[in-house]
């Protein structure tokens, strides 16, 4: 059994409920849910909350919210990987047997459909434990520089004259879903190393939103990209 979880809890501070708020016409968190259900990968598609205006909009756009997440897993440092063990060990004691479980955050309405099929496929054909979504800097981080005391200076110097092009391309977390076995994400297994798959997203499907600056390009970012589609 394939499981999608999308934890989203209610107590958001610098975007006060972000996880609900309106985004270009609906909840953000729906983008999540329809992708997850129009995929056809799951056999259920669950949000963990600890809110119940996130629950009542969480089944209302066809979500499952078969349990309230517990306050101490619903604070300020709670880990996502707490989060999905959680609801994979509630399954498991409803007597689920799971295979696959994917992880998809709340705020990504650049999620699609065709990455979490990607994810999936090179996952189950493969032997690592996960798959996820990363997505490349767009700047040299070589060439990074760091300001302290108003003084600038490289976290890197010995790469001051070097060439971008000849510069070894880094990425990052996207920050949208996080597909692995069931046991790999109890076991609490490293995800960031060589266990895992890396699903490349091009830059422009990826935003991450923390504050209302966040929340503002990715509008605009979403109104340009289905303005192109048309």
């Amino acid at each position: 059994m394939n499981i999608c979880i999308i934890p989203a809890r209610g107590g958001s501070k610098r975007i006060p409920q972000k996880n609900i708020k309106d985004f270009l016409g609906k909840p953000i968190i729906v983008y999540s849910i329809e992708e997850a259900l129009k995929s056809k990968l799951f056999d259920r598609v669950i949000v963990s909350t600890d809110d119940k205006d996130i629950a009542k909009i969480a089944e209302k756009f066809g979500a499952e919210v078969p349990f309230i997440r517990p306050k101490e897993l619903s604070d300020d440092f709670t880990g996502t990987n707490d989060v999905v063990s959680h609801a994979i060990n509630f399954l498991i004691k409803q007597g689920e047997k799971l295979d696959y479980v994917c992880c998809i955050y709340a705020t990504a309405p650049f999620i699609s459909q065709k990455y979490l099929i990607e994810g999936f496929e090179y996952l189950k054909n493969s032997s690592k434990l996960f798959a996820f979504s990363v997505t490349s800097f767009a700047f040299p981080i070589q060439r990074a520089i760091k300001i302290e005391d108003g003084k600038l200076s490289m976290f890197y110097p010995k790469y001051l004259t070097a060439r971008s092009q000849d510069l070894k391309e880094s990425y990052h977390d996207a920050g949208q879903f996080y597909w692995g076995k069931a046991k790999a994400f109890l076991s609490n297994e490293n995800m960031f190393s060589e266990k895992s798959v890396p699903i490349v997203l091009p830059r422009y499907l990826v935003q991450d939103i923390d504050t209302m600056e966040d929340w503002n390009r990715a509008e605009f970012m979403y109104k340009i990209i289905q303005n192109d589609k048309q």
